[in-house]
């Protein structure tokens, strides 16, 4: 995908969360189901990167359950605003990680929740992988879910026509949803790629980090987002350890 195209993708998405911030926000104050299954894996005091961390509910999950050093990256300024009210002792980051994924850093545990479908074009995913593998810890922890939107007809009536200047720059599995519930409501569109599972195991091993554990949860059917954990390799013994 060229750049012109990955820049106007990006920008549709950038409108969207100017556009739908509160509403957004009203419909996700819950913890996602899955999340659950990390709990066993993590350790009692951690620290924390979530990567496009929305209005940090994710942050308030764990804060109640571990002793956290907590980071959160997204490109909306008003759903970070409501993350730090949310989390007013944690630590946030406005950053577009289309054009500049976190480069610094190391966490115990590296957090991608519903961002894989808002990154235009598979060689950008794979190398996202690779710099957010690079942010974990030895021994720690890169939890990636994604959103399988397009293997459910309600998501799938949601699908837009693209313009014609961009019908042919698009990738497979490239879509425009129409978010709005009521259609006399204000035009609000995202663009969203479907990450089936063939890709999924692209991105696995483009990490380089170890998978550790997959599953399917969320939505009423349990089943709406795929998540693969990784794990980085522990640090090798030093001469004289062990």
């Amino acid at each position: 995908m060229n750049d012109a195209t990955v820049k106007r993708l990006n920008a549709i998405n950038r409108e969207f969360y100017c556009l739908t911030a509160v509403s957004f926000d009203e419909t996700r104050q819950r913890a996602w189901p899955g999340w659950d299954r990390l709990l066993p894996l993590l350790p009692p005091s951690l620290a924390v990167l979530d990567v496009g961390c929305g209005n940090g509910r994710f942050g308030v999950f764990l804060a109640s359950r571990f002793a956290l050093r907590y980071h959160g990256i997204d490109s909306s300024p008003d759903l970070l605003a409501l993350a730090r009210n949310a989390l007013p002792d944690a630590g946030f980051e406005e950053r577009d990680i289309v054009e500049s994924p976190p480069d610094s850093g190391q966490y115990d545990l590296v957090a991608l929740f519903g961002v894989l479908h808002h990154i235009p074009g598979a060689d950008r995913r794979l190398r996202l992988l690779r710099i957010l593998a690079e942010r974990v810890t030895p021994g720690g922890m890169l939890a990636v879910a994604s959103w399988r939107f397009y293997e459910f007809e309600r998501f799938r009536r949601r699908i837009l026509p693209w313009p014609p200047d961009l019908a042919d720059e698009v990738e497979d599995h490239d879509y425009l949803l129409d978010w709005r519930r009521d259609a006399a409501a204000e035009p609000a569109i995202r663009y969203c790629h479907y990450v089936d599972d063939a890709e999924q195991s692209r991105l696995v091993a483009a990490s380089g980090l170890e998978p550790i554990l997959s599953y399917r949860a969320d939505g009423s059917t349990g089943d709406l987002n795929s998540y693969v954990i990784l794990r980085a390799p522990s640090a090798p013994l030093r001469e004289g350890e062990g």
